[in-house]
């Protein structure tokens, strides 16, 4: 990776945009399409920040992000998981390295499940029903935080000088 302000930015912007997408699935239980289509469309430039090659880099990053796809539209298609999380997910694909992509739906499973149980408790207390629907991007992307904080915080100190 370069080091520069600019992959620093690129983090910063993808922050953000997770940020986005938690609170819009809190509120309106949806991921917007074109958060995801900007995320999506922002990977090309921090593989050119991060100078990754386009074999096996970028090949690798973009066959990740089809096998996430896949496996997750056949989630989708079981009604097990929503259509933004499945495109969120892929999204991210496309920006994480694979090992750090495993850690981050590791990551993601443990948050997703403790927030599918309070949520659950909850919404059962209030309204006596079974049938919560979880913001399940909050845990995406708080999953997706965890695994980019270590290169905000390697940016928030270069562009300091801390």
């Amino acid at each position: 990776m370069q080091g520069n302000v600019f992959v620093y930015g690129l983090a910063g912007a993808l922050a953000i945009a997770l940020l986005i997408a938690a609170f819009t699935d809190i509120r309106r239980r949806q991921i917007d399409n074109w958060l995801n289509a900007a995320i999506a469309l922002g990977a090309p430039a921090w593989w050119w920040a991060s100078d990754l090659s386009l074999w096996p880099d970028v090949a690798m990053q973009l066959g990740v992000a089809a096998l996430v796809f896949v496996a997750l539209a056949g989630l989708f298609a079981l009604k097990l998981m929503g259509g933004g999380d499945v495109k969120l997910l892929s999204a991210l694909a496309l920006w994480i390295p694979p090992m750090a992509f495993l850690k981050l739906l590791l990551v993601m499973s443990l948050i997703g499940g403790a927030l599918t149980v309070v949520m659950a408790m909850w919404h059962f207390t209030v309204t006596r029903r079974r049938d919560a629907k979880i913001p399940y991007g909050v845990a995406i992307a708080s999953a997706g935080l965890i695994t980019l904080f270590p290169q905000l915080e390697a940016g928030w100190r270069t562009v300091t000088g801390a």
